[in-house]
């Protein structure tokens, strides 16, 4: 982990922490920019609008953190987390430059490191992703609360889901017992 955290921040990649009063509107054009950029290239369609940001800083600004890298006095990077009673969530990540293993940096190595600077118990990175075990975060359930209006297409996504239960706690166990952390003996 010291050896990736190196790297990412190699090419004189600087961190900045943004919450509370200290997050404007120009941190948010940013993080918007680097959130359309990658999801246009990798997800294509990312659903946050800019509207959606400036409302959240609105309301909530002291329960959010943006974690942005900088390199050559500008910004080239960030993830947009929120702070909870004892939880970070991170969710979304974005960047109009590619170096090696920034996301890592930014999204879960700074996401720790803040919580436990802030006395948080934990951080929840988001659903998905065997490659999260080798940076600190064990698989644990998610949950979503979505209703599916049409009848009809709500019955087989119930279907589905049963199967897929299944399959995420298999995978769930198995991630779970290949973990390279230390086990309290019985």
């Amino acid at each position: 982990m010291r050896k990736e955290r190196r790297e990412a921040l190699a090419d004189g990649i600087a961190i900045e922490w943004v919450t509370g009063s200290d997050l404007t509107e120009a941190h948010l054009d940013a993080f918007f920019a680097f959130y359309m950029d990658t999801g246009s290239r990798k997800w294509g369609s990312p659903y946050l609008t800019r509207q959606c940001l400036s409302l959240l800083r609105e309301s909530m600004a002291d329960k959010i953190l943006l974690v942005l890298a900088k390199r050559a006095g500008r910004h080239i990077a960030g993830a947009l987390n929120f702070i909870g009673t004892d939880t970070l969530y991170g969710r979304y990540w974005g960047g109009i430059e590619e170096h090696p293993l920034l996301h890592f940096e930014v999204c879960y190595y700074q996401a720790i490191d803040f919580a436990i600077q802030h006395g948080l118990a934990r951080v929840e990175a988001g659903a998905q992703g065997a490659h999260k075990l080798a940076r600190g975060y064990l698989p644990s359930e998610t949950y979503s609360a979505h209703y599916i209006a049409d009848p009809p297409l709500r019955r087989a996504v119930a279907d589905y889901l049963k199967r897929e239960r299944l399959a995420v706690a298999r995978e769930i166990a198995l991630l779970t017992e290949e973990s390279p952390y230390r086990r309290a003996s019985s």
